[in-house]
C-alpha cells in the first residue's frame, strides 16, 4: 500500500496515515576499533596536527608579538585608567558601535577633559613651520 507524503521546504515528510511495519534492519558489520590496532593510540589527523605544528613554530620565530588586550590582565589599573575604560565602555554602549574610530577616542578623551598643554601645542606649531620652510 503506498501512502501519501506531505512534503514541505521546510520540514521532513510526514506521512499522513500510519505506515506499513517496515522489515527488519539489516544487521552491518561494526567498523574496526582505530584502537584496537595495539598503540592504544587515538586517532589523529596527521596533516592537520603537522600544520598546526608549523603554524606554531612561526608564531614563535616571527618577531611579532601577539597582542594581549589589557582589560583581561590581572593588575591594578590606576583610577584615571579605569575612568578611561568605563568612559570607552558607555560611549560603546551609547553608540552602538563596538570598535569606535580614533577620532571618537579622542572625542571620549576630551570629554573627561584631557587636551594638550599649551607648550605641546607651541611645540607641534614650531615644528609645523619648520617642516614648511624646509619644503
Amino acid at each position: 500500500m503506498i501512502h501519501r507524503m506531505k512534503t514541505s521546504k521546510r520540514y521532513a515528510p510526514t506521512p499522513t496515515t500510519t505506515p506499513e511495519p517496515v522489515a527488519p534492519a539489516l544487521e552491518l558489520p561494526l567498523l574496526p576499533d582505530p584502537a584496537a590496532d595495539g598503540d592504544g593510540q587515538d586517532w589523529t589527523n596527521r596533516r592537520a596536527s603537522a600544520q598546526a605544528t608549523r603554524a606554531a613554530h612561526a608564531r614563535q620565530t616571527s618577531g611579532r608579538r601577539r597582542f594581549v588586550d589589557p582589560t583581561t590582565c590581572d593588575r591594578e589599573y590606576s583610577n584615571a585608567e579605569k575612568e578611561f575604560m568605563h568612559a570607552m565602555h558607555a560611549y560603546k554602549q551609547s553608540s552602538g558601535r563596538m570598535f569606535p574610530t580614533w577620532s571618537e577616542v579622542l572625542e571620549v578623551l576630551q570629554a573627561l577633559g584631557y587636551e594638550k598643554p599649551e607648550a605641546c601645542l607651541q611645540a607641534a606649531r614650531d615644528a609645523g613651520l619648520a617642516a614648511a620652510r624646509r619644503a
